[in-house]
């Protein structure tokens, strides 16, 4: 491990061989007996919510960057330990083996009450917790909150078709035709020469075209009106009701009552 400063690991962000963002640095912790820097854990996932254990043997620092040789997946799929308790010792054997260095967890196994593991804070505090893992002089109390977003979702579709349909007008149209009406008249000193220019008696006949008016019917296509879809935005308030959990801090005094 090239590493200058151990104790400034805390923080910073946590970078695989090809350069992928793995997590950030939570927590440093220590081998007991030699006091070197020996694990992180790393936050990973979304707000940081997944924690994985991560050796330090083969780690480098590269810039502000901590570079270890795991990709993020190897590193999230690491067997799951509460970084807030001690490792025991087939515990640090199984990351051993995940990370395939398998050999190197036997120098711990000295004892059966070896405590390997204890977490220091970037300035140096530690301390013993009587309930199990080892700390600061501090507790620190967390909470979740929620966050609420909205997305775009769709919900419906909506066509314009246009279809032909048939349907009877009626109308009125006026029209004439022509009829035959005898018109007699007498004969006069003004018509007599006309009345006796053929002969006396004879045989004739006299033809006389009749017309009528009939009804025509004619289409043509006119556009009406023009039909567009259009969308407009409708805001509302939708109530979201979820689950959150948080932590509370409560002291025993020596006379047996508990104070939140």
């Amino acid at each position: 491990m090239s590493i200058s400063d151990p104790q400034n690991l805390v923080g910073r962000t946590v970078v695989g061989p090809d350069g992928e963002n793995i997590g950030k640095v939570e927590e440093l912790y220590l081998d007991t007996d030699s006091q070197q820097p020996e694990w992180v854990s790393v936050t990973t996932g979304f707000f940081g919510s997944h924690r994985s254990l991560v050796p330090l043997a083969e780690a480098s620092e590269e810039g502000s960057d901590l570079r270890i040789p795991y990709g993020k997946e190897q590193v999230k799929a690491a067997p799951h330990y509460d970084p807030a308790r001690e490792l025991s010792q087939e515990e640090e054997a199984d990351l051993f083996r995940h990370y395939g260095m398998g050999g190197m967890g036997k120098g711990s196994q000295t004892a059966e009450t070896d405590d390997r593991r204890f977490p220091s804070d970037e300035h140096g505090i530690q301390g013993r917790d009587v309930s199990g893992p080892t700390s600061d002089d501090a507790m620190t109390r967390s909470e979740e909150r929620l966050h609420v977003g909205t997305e775009q979702v769709e919900t419906g579709r909506a066509r314009l078709r246009k279809y032909i349909i048939t349907e009877d007008v009626q109308t009125t149209v006026p029209v004439s035709r022509e009829e035959v009406r005898i018109e007699r008249e007498p004969i006069t000193e003004a018509n007599r020469e006309a009345a006796m220019s053929g002969p006396e008696i004879s045989e004739e006949e006299h033809e006389v075209t009749l017309t009528a008016e009939r009804p025509v019917v004619g289409k043509e296509t006119v556009p009406v009106e023009r039909v567009r879809l259009g969308k407009e935005k409708i805001s509302g308030e939708e109530q979201v009701t979820d689950q959150v959990r948080k932590e509370q801090i409560e002291t025993d005094d020596q006379s047996g009552g508990k104070q939140r």
